[in-house]
């Protein structure tokens, strides 16, 4: 009886796509770790927020970088920083409307790219991000990139701060996902590029349930070949 592979699955896209919550329900269905790098992002810039760092200022952000700590609860998955729990505080529009510019920093990403494949290096691992599929895991067994249209994206940013207890106007959080694609996608380091053997997952107008689906179906594909 031959061992079940585990894989290395790998799922970028634009933010409010839908690739974390496919990302999670994968790596549950699966039994395997699951791991939100935008999170880590999120973690990096609340740090800088909280410190005033100039991210201008190259010895301050490598300063600064040098002393994180970010990491998961086990199980839960709730985002920690230096111990703390900081879930809910990562996840607002002050935290999104600085987390692109600090993570198109190269020391950053060089900082959390370490850390990502060392998470992800015995495989069993779902990863989702911006360029997983590209530069941190390019042989990666399976790569999804999810995508969706604006104004589906806009109302999916918008019910999770309202689920979350934070108002935002239905135009702030466009712009603020407007100028986030447009970081992401034109950043000299890593930038937001689909993998040439990334399958395109349009999740505008899937159900949950069938969004989920989708993603465990190519995952069977992989266990057929």
């Amino acid at each position: 009886m031959r061992n079940t592979p585990r894989y290395t699955i790998a799922i970028d896209g634009y933010s409010a796509c839908g690739k974390s919550t496919l990302a999670r329900a994968m790596a549950r269905r699966l039994g395997y770790r699951y791991v939100d790098t935008g999170a880590m992002y999120r973690m990096v810039t609340l740090q800088f927020l909280r410190d005033g760092v100039d991210i201008e200022d190259d010895g301050a952000v490598a300063g600064a970088v040098e002393s994180l700590e970010v990491d998961f609860t086990p199980g839960t998955n709730r985002a920690l920083l230096c111990g703390e729990d900081v879930e809910e505080e990562i996840r607002g529009l002050a935290v999104s409307n600085f987390v692109s510019p600090v993570a198109a920093l190269p020391r950053v990403r060089a900082a959390m790219r370490t850390l990502q494949r060392q998470w992800g290096a015995d495989g069993g691992v779902v990863m989702d991000g911006r360029d997983i599929g590209t530069v941190i895991f390019p042989n990666a067994d399976l790569k999804i990139f999810v995508t969706a249209d604006l104004e589906t994206r806009v109302d999916r940013r918008l019910a999770e701060l309202t689920s979350a207890g934070r108002s935002a106007t239905r135009e702030a959080v466009k712009q603020n996902l407007l100028e986030r694609d447009h970081i992401d996608s034109t950043r000299d380091d890593s930038p937001l590029r689909q993998a040439e053997d990334a399958v395109e997952l349009d999740n505008s107008e899937l159900s949950l349930e069938a969004f989920i689906d989708e993603g465990m179906r190519l995952v069977a594909e992989l266990e057929e070949k």
